[in-house]
């Protein structure tokens, strides 16, 4: 059992003959390429720390990116945990690695890859051309030596990708982890012979990464040094694009060196740092050599301007321990601590401007404490397949393992609340069901070979099935709808055709074999968009379907400087030297800026006038405080990182509370209102209180909601089972609006009839002008560096709008020909209105600490427990004779706080009473009014029939407006709540254009008698697809085949449908006060 093809070249059959031809598609299921433990960025806990393995790990942590096919990517992981067959220590010292660092041994009938933390694969000695698949870990290790693989494996199109002198030789090895690529090369370094060396010098037993090629033949190079002290090391990369980085290392002796010169010019005492290090560590043999910085030196694209600085550096203990990480700034951003007395075992580690975690070991160099004394700090109890974590909130939760080594797994997990999910596997480790809390359990099909989920099936027995192409690319999934999503790729394996749920296909084009960057891509609609590409992926122009242009332009480290769009309209932007956003301008030359702590939080924003926007953080970086304008709020947070409390501008306080799965169960706000929360076992909301209202959520079997209560009582059921801008409107045949755009989609011009409506902007994109042919509604727009409208102008008058430092509206100006007004808006730090201080300058108050307003200058306010306004009534000034003819307006409403009961009441007794109905989604669907009205006798009462007005709505959108006289329809902007048009018609035009269809014309005199007669669905339906091809004046070649078997015609037909009556409306066009 072997995990190799099931009949393998030369293999020997059972009369001598070797088979030269293996079957690639059928592999034994034995577990070959299982590794000797689980990986170490895996199951995580805190910050972090692996509970399978007990060790303290950094999973990926990048220093080096820049864009570009095939980029030299830069990253570290570090792991305390000690392989039984521990790795050389690799450039970064004990306990880290990088990519670079695998390894491949080969042995006499075994080949073992392996990482420098000692990780290892396994696999059977291969014959060349011949390959060995890792199912656990979805990687294929092929030896070299063949031209062409069998056209039927999964890897021969991308074989094909290599060099020729590649795939012929039977001394290199490649690996890969997909069908698409890359290629890991696995060769040796070219060394320089000593003197007294007998040639050819023999190959050494093991192979190394010495580059990678992808699926389009383009290759990252690994440079090795070929003789001196650092031979064998990697010292330069060329990445995909041709770049050249420089690695430069450094011995024990060098760094005890520079060590001794740095204490003598600092003219203090050199620690002690010994020339060389011990020769061995626990986590393996150690040359002592180590990385100290990396250049870029080559750069196509800018030769002349290369980084003057290194782009990363590395600072070392006297013990070559990694001790610091420096960005291209030259600032430290990492710090690291070992362990006295076991070099590489980190005890503690920090970013820059954050706290310092800790963390204790016991004697198997287990990690059993996680220190944070900023947060939660966790400690770990190991038992035979079960491991125990608590943390400083005394929530503990415990997972139970199955399996060994690379196929270790948390097979059932105990959470802090009680409640216990579980997990199944298969003989290689991969995922078949998990069982969630309430025992319901989720079904995953991996494909026995490659891995990939084919099907996942859900409690309710619901299924998704997931299709893919040899080179295990999706090319169609199935959602338990029955919606299908389809994919299609060309040879290369590039995406060409995407066919969405709803059947709309959107096409990908490719000008250059090379790449997998789109030139042009083309939707349902067939309009077609253009992208042009930088050699190094990086976006430079996008051509939109009205052939416009947005070009992009990037600096030598891939960030995007600027922006250029049509109309000349650009924006800068500015990066400090560690890469930070700090300022973006425009072409008015405004400039918004930036700035950062030493963490990297953006901690202030300064505006174009120079008012700033301040923001605080904790010492894990949550916000904690925001000034604006001189007004503050203030956040807290428990150990746990969640909010318990909100404090407003004002000073009043929301406090949140919170379950042991960080659940939140209580909130009581501003206005002192409760609500609290309660959950079921998988995390639903089912429950909830607000001030003696309860509501009870219910869900399928699938988690889909389907009904609510309130108060007992059912509240609602639910039941599961073109591109575009707006170009031109239409009513029946008429025109209402068209539109002209300009190069970036904005309305320019609008036609309405005999109007016409142009619209200009500034050059920074705001609505500068708008002209009607009807001068009296022309409209000058004016704004201020911060982009805040300050005013608008026409013929007739003025408006002057002011703000606060913080944004606030707090004026507005209108000036006309015998008019000269100012209104201003008083608020309190949280934005509540406050009494006009011009018209009410003796009044005292500064705030509404609850977030509720009393009174104004003309109203009492009361509200009910919820926070719900429930009664305003005339305020009677001081001073004043009361007469009891204040007015009353009180406020009734259901259990789902929607208004249902309205009266407005004067010496007790009632002049307005109004009642409003709801439809399942809260929308307000119809309102009946009885209004105070003198009747037959003389006397005073509510009229006894109300006025009754129905609304329509599409989606949120307020559409229809109907009652006895009259029916009001507004049209929208589409995507937005701007209204466009608005349609009056008269309900006496609406009773005229009922009219029968064809098909009930025809039944009601279609018998031989002249009765009525009733046609088959299919037959009424035939006709109705008729009449609306007729009423269309688009006949179809079908129909009229239809007909003429029939020896019926169009016109015939036509004779027989009621006359279409058009009723008589009223069209307003909303002009630009939108």
């Amino acid at each position: 059992m072997s995990g190799k093809p099931a009949a393998r070249q030369g293999d020997m059959t059972q009369y001598g003959g070797s088979i030269v031809q293996g079957s690639a598609g059928v592999r034994i299921g034995a577990p070959t390429g299982v590794a000797c433990s689980v990986c170490p960025g895996g199951v995580t806990s805190g910050h972090p720390v692996n509970p399978l393995l007990g060790a303290k790990v950094l999973p990926g942590e990048t220093d080096i990116a820049l864009p570009a096919p095939l980029p030299f990517i830069l990253s570290r992981t570090y792991s305390s945990y000690r392989t039984k067959t521990p790795a050389p220590v690799g450039s970064l010292g004990p306990g880290w690695k990088m990519p670079a660092d695998i390894r491949l041994q080969l042995r006499d009938n075994t080949l073992i890859l392996s990482d420098n933390g000692g990780r290892r694969l396994y696999f059977e000695h291969l014959y060349p051309g011949e390959d060995g698949y890792s199912r656990s870990e979805s990687l294929w290790l092929v030896r070299g030596g063949v031209a062409k693989l069998d056209e039927g494996h999964r890897l021969a199109a991308l074989w094909q990708a290599l060099p020729e002198e590649l795939r012929l030789s039977p001394l290199r090895y490649l690996a890969t982890n997909s069908p698409q690529g890359p290629w890991w090369l696995l060769g040796w370094c070219e060394r320089v012979p000593e003197a007294d060396e007998v040639l050819p010098a023999p190959l050494p037993p093991y192979r190394v990464l010495t580059g990678l090629v992808d699926r389009f033949g383009r290759t990252q190079t690994l440079h090795r040094e070929a003789a001196g002290e650092f031979s064998g090391e990697i010292t330069g990369v060329t990445d995909g694009a041709g770049r050249h980085f420089r690695l430069v290392l450094t011995t024990q002796a060098q760094r005890a060196e520079e060590a001794r010169q740095q204490a003598s010019s600092g003219g203090t005492e050199p620690s002690a740092f010994p020339d060389t290090l011990p020769g061995y560590t626990e986590y393996g043999r150690d040359n002592g050599i180590r990385l100290s910085a990396v250049w870029l030196t080559h750069d196509p694209e800018y030769p002349d301007n290369l980084p003057a600085a290194p782009l990363v550096r590395y600072g070392w203990t006297p013990r070559g321990e990694l001790a610091a990480v420096y960005d291209r700034s030259n600032t430290q951003v990492r710090s690291f601590t070992y362990d006295d007395k076991y070099r590489g075992r980190m005890v503690a580690h920090r970013h820059t401007g954050r706290p310092e975690i800790r963390y204790r070991y016991d004697r198997d160099g287990r990690v059993t404490e996680q220190l944070n004394p900023a947060g939660l700090s966790y400690t770990y109890q190991y038992e035979k397949d079960r491991i125990t974590i608590t943390d400083s909130l005394d929530r503990r939760e415990v997972l139970h393992t199955q399996g060994e080594g690379g196929l270790k797994r948390v097979v059932k997990k105990e959470h802090a609340d009680g409640s216990v999910t579980q997990s199944q596997f298969d003989a290689v480790g991969r995922l078949k069901a998990q069982t969630d809390a309430a025992g319901r359990t989720t079904e995953y099909s991996p494909d026995v070979v490659t891995g990939l989920i084919t099907r996942i099936t859900t409690p309710d027995g619901r299924a998704s099935a997931f299709y893919y192409n040899h080179h295990s690319q999706l090319t169609s999934a199935t959602g338990p709808d029955g919606l299908e999503l389809r994919r299609e790729y060309d040879e290369s394996g590039r995406l060409i055709q995407e066919t969405a749920h709803n059947g709309d296909i959107t096409r990908y084009r490719y000008d250059n074999p090379h790449s997998d960057f789109p030139c042009a891509t083309e939707d349902a609609t067939g309009s077609r968009k253009t992208m042009t590409w930088s050699r190094y992926g990086q976006l430079l122009s996008f051509t939109d379907c009205s052939g416009y242009v947005t070009r992009y332009d990037h600096d030598r480290l891939g960030q995007m400087t600027a922006v250029h769009r049509e109309k000349g309209l650009s924006q800068y932007r500015a990066y400090d030297s560690r890469g930070q956003l700090i300022a973006v301008k425009d072409m008015q030359g405004h400039e918004m800026r930036y700035e950062y702590n030493a963490a990297g939080d953006l901690t202030a924003v300064i505006a174009p006038d120079g008012s700033r926007n301040g923001t605080q953080y904790d010492a894990w970086g949550k916000a904690i405080r925001t000034t604006q304008g001189g007004l503050t709020r203030n956040m807290e947070y428990d150990a746990a990182g969640r909010v318990i409390r909100l404090t407003s501008e004002n000073g009043s306080h929301t406090t949140f509370r919170y379950d042991v799965l960080d659940r939140l169960i209580q909130e009581t706000g501003f206005d002192g209102r409760t609500q609290r929360y309660h959950h079921d076992l998988t995390g639903k909301l089912i429950r909830s209180e607000d001030e003696g209202l309860v509501t009870h959520w219910h869900y399928d079997e699938a988690d889909r909601l389907t009904h609510r209560t309130v108060k007992g009582e059912t509240a609602e059921r639910w039941r599961y089972d073109e591109r575009g801008w707006l170009s031109g409107m239409k009513l029946g045949d008429t025109p209402l609006v068209d539109f002209t755009r300009d190069r970036l989609h904005r309305e320019t011009l609008r036609g309405f009839g005999r109007y016409e409506l142009t619209t200009a902007y500034t050059p920074a994109g705001q609505l500068q002008r708008q002209h009607l042919n009807s001068l009296q509604y022309d409209r000058d727009y004016t704004w201020n560096d911060n982009c805040e409208l300050i005013r608008i102008s026409s013929p007739r008058q003025t408006r002057s709008y002011s703000y606060s430092d913080s944004g606030r509206l707090t004026g507005v100006h209108t000036t006309a020909a015998n008019l000269d007004i100012r209104i201003p808006y008083a608020t309190d730090p949280a934005g509540n209105r406050l009494p006009d201080p011009e018209l009410h300058p003796d009044s005292t108050l500064s705030m509404w600490p609850d977030n509720r307003i009393a009174r104004d200058a003309h109203y009492l306010y009361r509200y009910d427990r919820h926070g719900r306004l429930t009664e305003k009534t005339d305020l009677i000034p001081e001073g004043v004779i009361r007469t009891d003819d204040e007015r009353t307006h009180r406020y009734h409403y259901d259990s789902q706080h929607r208004l249902v009961h309205y009266t407005r009441t004067q010496y007790a007794e009632p002049l307005v009473e109004s009642r409003y109905l709801y439809d399942p989604l809260g929308r307000r669907v119809a309102k009946r009014v009885w209004r105070r009205e003198r009747d037959l006798t003389g006397w005073m009462s509510l009229s006894r029939k109300p006025e009754v007005t129905w609304y329509g709505w599409d989606g949120d959108r307020l559409t229809t407006i109907q009652n006895d006289r009259t029916r009001i329809q507004t049209i929208y902007q589409p995507g937005s709540f701007t209204p466009l048009i608005r349609v009056e018609t008269a309900t006496g035009e609406l009773a005229k254009t009922q009219r029968r269809s064809l098909a009930d014309a025809l039944q009601q005199s279609g018998g031989e008698d002249g009765g009525s007669v009733v046609f088959p669905p299919v037959l009424v339906q035939m006709l109705d697809r008729l009449e609306s091809e007729i009423l269309a004046d688009r006949v179809s070649e079908e129909s009229r085949r239809w007909l003429a078997s029939c020896g019926l015609t169009v016109a015939q037909m036509q004779s027989q449908m009621d006359p279409v009556y058009t009723p008589a409306r009223k069209i307003h066009l909303y002009h630009c006060d939108h």
